[in-house]
């Protein structure tokens, strides 16, 4: 059997002495790795990259049977056995210098323990002799680079456990000139800086001793940023004391001890947190165990720090801090404790090869004592476990990207962005409170670009820091340009792209699938359902609670309609972006947009017409995909179409922007027109205006003449709403014109029908019967039809044609009493109960209108109630009923105020005023009914001008100012209209609430 050599060239020594190698490089790297991985199973996967980094060939099997064929026939005895998994050297420790290095190298660490340091050193100085060079020299694999680097850090403990052994025996001085070669070779090595200056000691070279310890800590602080560990420090301390400074296994480690990094003296916030941390971390039962979590750039270290400093007095035996590298390359576990060890005092053989072992070493220097151990950044709850203490008085603080869900007993904070306020304290600290006073605006600006997050505040007030001429406005002009965000966000080694990064590099390929498709969803607050029609796989819940664990993404809990909520932050959302422009096609993307978008209009139709339909525009019915959502989980989220309406209203809004903005305006205009049966009926409008206004603009832009007309008339809706006659009659008719010549009667039909409604108020009823009669003619659905004939009949009874009115509601109600809709129903009600009205019937006027009433309290719609209380009010007030009357109107006051409907509002407290007059007030209804006055003036409203003009006069009769009276009776006969048998009711009704109430 050959003898083996990889600790130096590769080279196979035959018996005789002869040396060999294989022939070809394939040869060489397989008979390698075997060796590396002697006696031990190494898969052919591992095989074939060994053998072919780049791209195997097809007849890779093949070939490396062939290989192995070769080995075995080039080398006499030599053992290469195939099993189910792959291919096995078997060798015996004697003829394979790496066995033999390990098998006397563990048995100078036995003869350390059993107390024989001479023994101890002889089989360490026979281990390294099994050295030549370094490991493969000659012989680059790649694949093998880590077992290499490996080996040498084998070799160099092997080295410094040899020179401990020798120390302790006595042998210094033969040792400081190899000590110094090896320091040379390693300068940020400790353990070797430690034994030189201990050799240098014992010969008496204590200034040559001191120096190393100088010339150590210079490179370690210029390096690394750190401090001589505890060992070098106690030999430092030792030699300057003239004492011999041996490392020995039964030292005491030095309490108390502080590893902390320095507190951070520019924290903005985090006092709540502070003081929880506090408490969690002070309870006296057990080990307690905290976890900060959050997403990247949150501030947990900071935090950690912070809060371990505070917490110092609590924990009088010390503070170790342990950084573990978790979202980056984790720590091996027996190196953290390794050095956990020799920072609490156990130096060379002491430490134990196993984990466990040293695990328990560590517990047991912890046993007793009262440290807060600091855990910075952890990869998993394996890696944390072995460091847990296992005695009260202890506590552990972690932090970590990841929940560490399996961490059983821990308690979590999870870290979320700072307040406004926390933010704006943060720049101030930063670029200085007197530049953030002046330009509050921008550093606002500036605060939401980074979405309050620390990283990125620290990086963006730094910056300003630099550059004290560069104006607030400028930065945040550029942070808020999603495309150059990132690259904004860094300075020197701090930046937000490379921290999200780590987080995202450690995620199964599935979780960055997912990752990247959530990206594309511009809104921040996410539904489980748009989650999942996103990813649209199979292992979709999977892929979520990884990316939940990694705080990539957050649980917010349930919305009302049991939903789960997600949320993710603006700037981990804006790297998820850049990743999916770079690694995946336009088309790809588009797709996947596509999905969830059809998802929410397709729930937004589904919910729409379950909801009554009062806005008065048309709901068209083209281009709503299919479902792609489960009918069970439709079922579910839309079981109240309100509630879901009122949880999705801001990301449906939202969602009318950024579809506007990769012009798929058509869906926008769909996914708004059914928004819109939501926004009107709850009176939302400044919500239902800027997405109309959005919507609008971007067709204009593109020149698409029908999408922008739609959204001007419904702009022309809110306009009339808020009783700006003149204006939105102005755009009714335009928007006529307009859909005239593109052909599109259907909603034509419904602004000819809202002009009509608009030019009623506006006192023009000859013009306003022509329109409704027109609308009614080009309609093509009931809903417009009827909405149509309401108008008719508004503008018949200004026109004193009551018996046609009578007729119309007659016929409106007959055809609500069939649909049994309560809406439309309490509306039909409405319009015949004033008819009757007019028609001189109050007491079935009365009945019909307390029925509409009764049927509208049941309902949502709360605009038609406002309305038929208003005209309650009206027909009491005509019955005598003084009180009741002014109650209704009251309450129709009460909900038109609600709903900012100002014109309904306004005809209610001008009722109320004239109350006033008849209970001896009139001084306190002039004022009222002045405003009134100005409001209606202001909208164009020539009739309730009037209306308003005959109460006012009578208020100024009330106290004697008849000068007043007489200009007010004046103005009022000017603008009477012949025929209007609306207004000459209403004047007697409000005029019989001026009179003194009955005694």
């Amino acid at each position: 059997m050959p003898r083996f050599g990889v600790l130096g060239p590769l080279t196979i020594e035959d018996p005789p002495g002869r040396r060999t190698t294989p022939r070809g490089d394939h040869q060489r790297a397989l008979l390698a790795v075997l060796l590396l991985n002697a006696n031990s199973s190494v898969p052919v996967d591992a095989l074939v990259e060994t053998l072919w980094p780049d791209t195997p060939p097809k007849s890779y099997s093949s070939n490396l049977h062939t290989y192995v064929s070769r080995l075995r026939a080039r080398f006499e005895g030599l053992e290469i056995e195939r099993d189910p998994h792959g291919y096995r050297l078997v060798v015996a420790p004697a003829d394979l210098d790496l066995l033999s290095f390990r098998e006397a190298a563990a048995a100078g660490k036995a003869a350390a323990r059993a107390g024989d340091p001479a023994a101890a050193a002889g089989h360490y100085r026979r281990a390294l002799a099994e050295w030549r060079g370094p490991v493969l020299s000659g012989l680059h694999v790649p694949r093998l680079d880590a077992d290499v680097a490996r080996l040498e850090s084998e070799r160099l403990a092997a080295f410094e456990d040899c020179v401990d052994a020798e120390l302790s025996d006595g042998r210094h001085g033969e040792l400081t000139s190899e000590l110094q070669a090896m320091i040379t070779e390693h300068p940020l090595r400790e353990r070797l800086a430690a034994q030189l200056m201990i050799a240098l000691h014992r010969a008496g070279r204590q200034a040559d001793s001191l120096a190393v310890h100088r010339d150590l800590r210079a490179t370690l602080v210029e390096e690394l940023g750190v401090e001589p560990g505890a060992e070098v420090r106690r030999v430092h301390a030792a030699v300057l004391r003239g004492e011999d400074p041996v490392p020995s296994a039964k030292a005491t480690p030095i309490f108390p001890i502080c590893q902390l990094p320095p507190d951070i003296a520019d924290l903005a916030g985090r006092e709540s947190e502070i003081a929880k941390l506090s408490v969690l971390l002070g309870d006296g039962t057990g080990v307690p165990v905290a976890v900060i979590t959050g997403e990247p750039g949150a501030g947990k270290s900071t935090l950690a720090v912070t809060t371990a400093h505070r917490l110092r007095r609590s924990f009088p035996d010390g503070q170790l801090f342990v950084p573990l590298a978790g979202a980056s390359d984790p720590r091996d576990l027996s190196d953290v404790l390794g050095d956990l060890l020799r920072a609490l005092g156990v130096t060379g053989p002491a430490i134990p090869d196993d984990v466990e072992a040293r695990a328990a070493v560590y517990r047991g220097r912890l046993a007793d004592r009262r440290v807060l151990v600091v855990l910075d950044d952890a990869a998993s709850p394996e890696q944390v476990r072995a460091l847990l203490p296992g005695t009260p008085g202890t506590a552990v603080l972690i932090t970590s990207r990841r929940r560490l869900s399996g961490l059983a007993g821990a308690d979590r904070l999870p870290l979320a962005p700072l307040s406004g306020a926390e933010a704006m304290t943060l720049l101030a600290r930063l670029a200085g409170p007197d530049r953030v006073g002046a330009e509050r605006a921008d550093a606002e600006r500036i605060a939401k670009a980074c979405g309050n997050l620390p990283l990125a505040l620290r990086i963006a007030g730094s910056r300003l820091a630099m550059r004290p001429g560069l104006p607030l406005g400028k930065l945040a002009g550029r942070l808020e340009d999603e495309v150059s965000r990132l690259d904004e966000l860094q300075v020197s080694d701090l930046q937000v792209r490379g921290s999200i990064a780590l987080s995202y590099q450690a995620l199964s390929p599935a979780a960055r699938r997912a990752f990247r498709l959530i990206g594309r969803c511009r809104t921040l607050d996410l539904p489980a359902w748009a989650v999942s029609a996103l990813i649209d796989d199979g292992g979709a819940d999977e892929a979520i609670d990884e990316l939940v664990e990694a705080s990539l993404l957050e649980a917010t809990g349930l919305d009302p309609t049991g939903e789960q909520r997600f949320r993710v932050h603006d700037l981990v959302r804006v790297f998820a972006t850049e990743l999916g422009r770079e690694l995946e096609t336009h088309a790809e993307r588009v797709a996947t947009v596509a999905k969830v978008s059809d998802a929410a209009l397709c729930l937004a139709d589904t919910a729409a017409r379950r909801l009554p339909r009062t806005v008065p525009m048309p709901l068209s019915d083209h281009d709503v995909p299919a479902q792609p959502l489960d009918a069970e989980l439709v079922e579910r989220l839309l079981r109240d179409p309100g509630t879901w309406f009122s949880v999705e209203r801001a990301n449906l809004v939202s969602a009318v922007s950024s579809l506007c903005a990769v012009g798929w305006r058509r869906k926008a205009l769909r996914i708004l027109e059914r928004l819109s049966a939501y926004l009107y009926l709850h009176s939302h409008y400044t919500d239902m205006r800027t997405a109309y206004e959005t919507l609008r603009d971007a067709a204009r832009e593109a020149d698409d003449r029908h999408i922008a007309v739609v959204a001007d008339a419904n702009l022309a809706v809110l306009l009339h709403v808020r009783g700006e006659y003149e204006r939105a009659a102005e755009g009714y008719r335009a928007c006529s014109k307009e859909l005239a010549d593109l052909g599109d009667l259907a909603t034509r039909a419904w602004v000819e029908t809202n002009l009509a409604h608009c030019l009623v108020g506006l006192g023009r009823a000859g013009e306003s019967l022509h329109a409704a009669t027109q609308a009614r003619e080009m309609s093509t659905v009931e809903d417009s039809g009827t909405h149509a004939r309401r108008a008719e009949s508004a503008a018949l009874h200004r026109l004193g044609k009551i018996s046609e009115a009578l007729e119309i509601d007659r016929r409106i109600l007959a055809q609500a009493r069939e649909s049994a809709d309560d809406r439309q129903l309490g509306v039909a009600l409405q319009g015949l109960s004033w008819s009757l009205m007019l028609d001189g019937r109050p007491e079935e006027a009365l009945a019909t209108i307390e029925e509409s009433v009764r049927v509208l309290r049941r309902t949502t719609a709360k605009s038609a109630l406002a309305k038929s209380l208003r005209t309650q009010g009206a027909i009491l007030a005509g019955a005598g009923r003084r009180d009741e009357a002014v109650k209704a109107y009251e309450n129709a006051r009460r909900l038109a105020g609600a709903l900012e409907e100002r014109p309904r509002e306004l005809s209610c407290t001008r009722a109320i005023a004239a109350s006033w007059i008849g209970d001896g007030r009139a001084d306190r209804a002039i004022p009222v009914l002045r405003r009134c006055l100005d409001e209606f003036r202001a909208m164009g409203g020539k009739p309730a001008t009037g209306l308003t003009l005959h109460v006012l006069r009578r208020a100024y009769e009330a106290v004697g100012e008849t000068r007043a009276a007489e200009a007010a009776g004046e103005e009022a006969k000017r603008l009477e209209v012949p025929h209007d048998a609306n207004a000459s009711t209403l004047v007697r009704l409000l005029l019989s609430l001026t009179e003194p109430a009955p005694a």
